[in-house]
Order: C-alpha cells, then structure tokens, then sequence
C-alpha cells in the first residue's frame, strides 16, 4: 500500500473518531453512536470485506432468549443490560448472534407485540435493574421497544448483530421443529409451529416478517445479517415434513425456500448479508430420492448435525437476482460427542479425520475451494475430555482458515452446552455481577480476532469495540497498519480456488449417524445476588524504568507507539481526558513544552513511516 494511501486512511479514521468531544471519547462516553450506516459487509470468494476492501472476520457469541417464551434475552431478569453489554464487549465478541422467533415479529409487525415476561429479578417495581426498559411513567415497554433499545446498546458499545430465525414460535424448545413453516409431522409439538391464537405460522409469514424487518433495520447496520432459518432439519425418509436440499420449488425445499425470501429482502434491504444454514441429511446420489426408507445396507442418504449439512452447495448454490453471491454466507453448526456420539468420534479423532469423514464434503470445501464464506452459527460444549479435544480442533480449523463464527453460547441454561457465563446476579448496592467461565472462554478466546498486540478489532468504522480499552474499531486496525490473526493485516485478496495443504479431500462415508440436538433448558436457572466481581480481561500498563525519561510517540504508556496514542492524545486535547504524567511527556514529540494537535499529527505519521523518529525537529 502506498504511504499517501496510508496517510489518507489515518487521517479518514482520525476524523472520525476525533472531530467532535464526544467522538474523542469513544471508549468512555456509551451516549455517542455510530449512525454513519457504513459498516455493510461484502463477499468476495471465501472472505468478507468492508466499505473500503478491508478484509473483516465476524468472531462473536449466542445470547439466546428472544426465541423463547419470554421475549427478550435470557437473564436480563437478572443483570442490567449495559453491564452485560460491556462485559462481551470488552471480553472481544465484535458480533452477537440473537435468536428470535417468528412469532415474535409477527406480532411486531402487525402492531401488537407480545409482552416480554422477565427482565428484572425479584420483579422489582421499582426497576432497579434495566430502567431504559420502562416509559417515562414506569411502565414496562412492549418486547419490540425492548429489542429497539437493546440494538441501539450494542450500537455504542460497537458490537454488531445477526439476527437468526430460530424457531416458528415463541417457544423454548422451538428449534426442535423441522421446517420453517408448520407441516403436521414435522416433529415436535403443534405448538411449536402454531401460535396460541391458532395462527399457523406459514412460509408466506416466515418471509414476510424477514422481509419487514430488513426494512426496518435497513438504514441501521446494527443488524448486519440474517439467519434465514435455525438448522433446518429432519431425515430424508420423512419426506416433505423435513427440510431437503435439491434443484426442485417443493416449499420444503431449503435453498428454493431461502432465495425467494432473500430476493425479497434485498428490495428493502440491499446491503445486509444473507446466512444460509444446512440441512440435516442429503441423498447420496441419483440412484436415490428424497423420501425413500433408509438403509443400514445401502443407505441413501448422507448424515449431518441439523443445520450442518452443505453438500448441496455444489450442485445448488443460492444466488440472488439483485446481487448474485456476494451477499451470501453459508452457515453450518458442528458440534461435539457431549451434544452426540456422531459416528466420526468413534475412534481417536483429529483434523484430518474429522475433514476425511465429515467435514471437508459437508461444508469445508466451500470454504476451501473459494465458494463462499462460511460462519459456523453455533459450535461449543462442555468442557473435557473428547468433546474439548474436538472444540480445540474445530477452534484452530477456524482461525487457520479464516472461517467467521459465533460460539453456542453466552446463556448459562443450555442444557447440552452450558455457556460461556457460570452465575448472574443483581444488587442495589452492588449493581450487575457477571461471572465468566475463565477455563471456556480462554478457550473460545484465542478464535477472536483481535491484534499482535492484544487489542479486539470490531466491525464499526467509528466505534471502538467496548469501554475499557480493550478494543479498537476497523477503521483504527487498518489505519494502524499493524498485524492481527488475519492474514497479518492489510487488504487480502481471495486465494486460488484449490483445496490448501493440509487440508486432504476425504472418501465419502458411508454410515449414517443419529443427529438428534438435545433442546435448551426451558426453566431458568436459580440466580445469585451475592455480588461477583467479573472477569474482564484487564490491560496491563506497564510502569516505565526512569519516568523522568519519555518515550516519545508513547502516550498511553503501553511500550508501543500506535494509533491508539493518537486516538487517546486527541481525547485529552478535545475532550480534556487525563493523560499520566509520563504519558503527557511522551506526547510532546515536537518539544514546544506542551502536548498539541501538532504532536498529535507528528505521532500519525510516524506510525505510517512519514516521521522517522522522535523528538521531531
């Protein structure tokens, strides 16, 4: 890239996030937001890419709650929204994955939502916990209002939101049902696919509440893409009660189903990103149909976890009319033997075991081969034992191959998961506790992406990914220039469509596994209000060896000169936040006897290689 270029990416981002006082404090001030409406993503090959051709990496968690019979996300019953919100901010999620139902925005949409059940402990009338839910009388907001001011949150705190359809009904066990419209034996319960006034939730109200509220968010890049359908699902000797994938306009046939309801939302919404999720099974070859009996002999039919299954791409890929592929993204879920004892786990299993039997064929090639992007929607589990051994091994495929993902989850009451959060708890006194499985999240922690240096790169141009200085935006990494566990930093360019090393195409299998995904837990789980301090991952400032002696470039007294001391030498200047005393003598590079805009240029341009060194003559 050349040093002009550079320079005018800086100073782009330096405007940004330093024109105004509340600009310059972007890690501080949870009231400024980001309403550019420029953090829209698009696909090229296998990678995802902003506004400006930077590549981008969507690494982020679940927080399940809007799909369930309560209307809003679990355990705001229990803790204030901005402290959750902080916390996965800080913790480095750039993206939150939220379920919703499509009963949900049914009743959005026709003006009437359902009420949210919970969303404070001990039902306090006096909302201690979570005011910005209630109307200037008291009374609590209707569950749209509540998502609305939970969107705009995530918006300061610079995450960014997929919005997954996860079930026909506000029902906790929702995901269970097979198709996306209610079939009378696609599994579950009628109630999964029918509302309690008797409504059934059709393929025409499935797409037209997608199609609503892509309208609704279309000039708000908070919701930057859409899961069409939580694993679609169901064996292929169920026939049409069960979700196939084929060339064919059956209404359960996936891809046909989830183009026509894209196409449709593209009109309202052009630029937000259309994730497409698997099956559970495909038919082995045309010798076999879909919907004949299965076959321990001959069996016709390849196996998947619900969701999971993307051989189907290859022969039927979806490509929208207004913008062909560069808006799609393929979703599958993997999961290890604690969800179930899938026939690849039956032997001492590692990487080129799992592509051989079940990955590379089922959804790695498209990746591999430069098809598509791929985001693994949900992966997770239990610690110890295989099923770790098989979330390290998945963990690692993803950051090598640069795969976007959201990990299953952050809600405690997943019953065949658990989650990335162990207790939750409210005080007067004390306020919101939130304490994090360190072991897990350590573990999920090295898929984020983040710099050589540490800091967690969001998805907002303008806004910095959390408060506590642990986050930078996108627009700060690339003006930077510096190095992340992508690809090293800079503009990546797509790769030769061929399978890379390492990365051996298997035989096909030819045993098919039972894949039936334990449901959630429907009863919350107890809270604590004993407060618990939280684990937020703290950023060490070391001391320096002589204070009388700047390091100069050096503001936030990191051991490092960045633009990140120029973003925090221009807080101070607009917005009068305190430097240290080494910090403020480290600012002045120029010697005039006082840090100034000057310094704060001289700084810029010294980490794109315009200024040599320092002090500045």
């Amino acid at each position: 890239m050349k040093i002009w270029k550079k320079l005018t990416a800086a100073v782009a981002a330096l405007t940004i996030c330093c024109s105004t006082a509340a600009g310059a404090m972007l890690h501080l001030d949870t009231n400024a937001v980001d309403d550019c409406n420029d953090d829209w993503l698009h696909a090229v090959g296998s990678r995802l890419y902003d506004k400006d051709g930077n590549e981008v990496w969507l690494t982020g968690a679940n927080w399940f709650g809007f799909n369930c019979s309560e209307n809003c996300l679990h355990y705001l019953w229990s803790v204030d929204v901005d402290d959750a919100l902080s916390t996965i901010a800080d913790h480095g999620i750039n993206v939150i994955r939220v379920p919703i139902s499509t009963e949900l925005m049914y009743s959005w949409m026709n003006g009437t939502p359902n009420p949210v059940s919970s969303v404070q402990a001990n039902n306090d009338p006096a909302y201690t916990i979570n005011p910005d839910f209630c109307d200037a009388a008291g009374e609590l907001k209707d569950s749209m209002q509540i998502f609305d001011v939970i969107m705009s949150k995530c918006k300061n705190y610079g995450i960014k939101v997929i919005l997954d359809v996860h079930s026909p009904t506000a029902h906790n066990s929702g995901h269970n049902y097979n198709l996306w419209y209610y079939h009378p034996d696609a599994g579950g319960s009628d109630t999964m696919a029918i509302m309690p006034d008797g409504t059934e939730v059709t393929s025409e109200i499935w797409q037209d509440t997608l199609v609503w509220i892509a309208g609704k968010y279309a000039n708000d890049d908070t919701i930057i893409a859409y899961d069409l359908k939580n694993e679609p699902h169901g064996k292929g000797q169920e026939g049409s009660a069960a979700a196939k994938w084929d060339g064919s306009t059956d209404e359960n046939n996936w891809p046909y189903a989830a183009k026509k309801c894209a196409d449709a939302m593209q009109e309202v919404n052009p630029n937000a990103l259309i994730f497409i999720e698997g099956v559970e099974q495909q038919v082995r070859n045309d010798s076999f149909k879909w919907g004949q009996p299965d076959s321990e002999s001959n069996p016709p039919y390849y196996p998947g976890w619900w969701g999971g299954q993307l051989r189907g791409v290859r022969d039927y890929p979806v490509k929208l009319a207004s913008s062909g592929t560069s808006k799609i993204v393929y979703s599958p879920h993997d999961y290890g033997p604690s969800v179930w004892p899938q026939s690849w786990f039956d032997k001492d299993f590692t990487t080129q075991t799992l592509l051989d039997d079940y990955w590379y064929d089922t959804w790695a090639y498209i990746n591999a081969e430069e098809i598509a992007p791929l985001f693994i929607g949900e992966w997770g589990g239990h610690m110890g034992g295989d099923n770790q051994k098989w979330m390290e091994l998945l963990r690692d495929y993803m950051v090598d191959n640069h795969i976007n993902h959201t990990f299953w989850c952050l809600n405690t009451n997943s019953g065949d998961t658990g989650g990335l959060w162990t207790s939750m708890g409210f005080t007067p006194a004390n306020g919101s506790s939130i304490e994090w499985d360190d072991e897990k999240y350590g573990l999920m922690e090295e898929s984020l992406w983040k710099t050589s240096g540490g800091k967690y790169i969001g998805l907002d141009h303008a806004r910095p990914l959390g408060i506590n200085n642990t986050g930078i935006s996108v627009a700060e990494y690339y003006a930077s220039g510096g190095s992340s566990n992508l690809d090293a930093g800079g503009k990546s360019e797509p790769m030769d469509p061929e399978v890379p090393s390492g990365t051996t195409k298997p035989a096909e299998t030819t045993k098919p596994a039972e894949t039936t995904k334990p449901a959630e837990t429907t009863k919350p789980v107890v809270t604590t209000t004993k407060p618990v301090t939280t684990t937020t991952k703290p950023v060490t400032t070391p001391e320096p060896e002589n204070p009388t002696t700047a390091v100069y470039g050096d503001v936030n007294v990191d051991g490092e000169v960045s633009i990140v001391d120029v973003l925090m030498l221009n807080r101070n200047l607009l917005a009068g936040e305190k430097l240290s005393a080494e910090g403020t003598l480290n600012a002045d590079v120029d010697l005039d006897g006082k840090p100034t805009t000057t310094d704060a240029m001289n700084i810029l341009k010294y980490t794109i290689g315009l200024v040599k060194e320092f002090p500045v003559k």
